[in-house]
C-alpha cells in the first residue's frame, strides 16, 4: 500500500477499483464540444496505456468527471489522479491559452468493495448524461468509455 500524498483515511492498493470523481473549477461548464473535451480525453486514456491504471468506464461531463479506476502497479490513486488533473489541466490551458486552475483541488472517492457490481457502477457513471438531461439516450453523448459494456443493449 501506498500513503504518499493521501487524504486522512484514504488508502491505495494494487488492483483495488474506485468510482472517483473531480469538479471543474468554479463549477465552469467547459467541456461543451469535441475541442474542448479532447485534450483531457487524451490524457485519461494516457494513463490506461502507461501502466499505472485501467479505467473501467468514465464520463466527462460539461463541468465534472466520473470514473471507474483500477490501480495497476505501486502507483496510488492519489498519483493517478494527480496525473490525470495536472497533465490535462496543462494541455488544455494550451489549447485555450488558459491561466487559470482547470480542476477544484482534491477529488472525491470511494473504493469497491468485493461484492459490488461493476456492470452496474460503469452503467450508473455513463448514465450522468441521460439523468443530468444532457441527452435522451447515453449512445447521443459523445464523452464517455466503458470497457466490456454496452449499455444500449439490455
Amino acid at each position: 500500500m501506498s500513503y504518499n500524498n493521501l487524504r486522512n483515511g484514504r488508502w491505495s492498493a494494487p488492483g483495488q477499483e474506485y468510482l472517483v470523481t473531480t469538479v471543474v473549477s468554479g463549477r465552469r461548464p467547459v467541456f461543451v464540444d469535441i475541442e474542448s473535451a479532447r485534450p483531457v480525453i487524451e490524457i485519461l486514456r494516457g494513463l490506461g496505456r502507461d501502466g499505472s491504471c485501467h479505467w473501467l468506464a468514465w464520463v466527462l461531463m460539461p463541468d465534472h468527471f466520473h470514473g471507474l479506476v483500477s490501480l495497476d502497479g505501486d502507483v496510488s490513486l492519489s498519483e493517478v489522479m494527480r496525473r490525470f488533473k495536472g497533465n490535462s489541466a496543462r494541455k488544455w490551458n494550451r489549447s485555450y491559452e488558459g491561466s487559470e486552475s482547470l480542476w477544484q483541488p482534491n477529488f472525491h472517492d470511494r473504493a469497491l468493495r468485493a461484492d459490488e457490481d461493476r456492470r452496474v457502477m460503469a452503467r450508473y457513471i455513463i448514465g450522468n448524461p441521460v439523468r443530468s438531461g444532457l441527452v435522451q439516450r447515453v449512445g447521443d453523448y459523445p464523452f464517455w468509455d466503458a470497457v466490456w459494456l454496452n449499455p444500449l443493449s439490455g
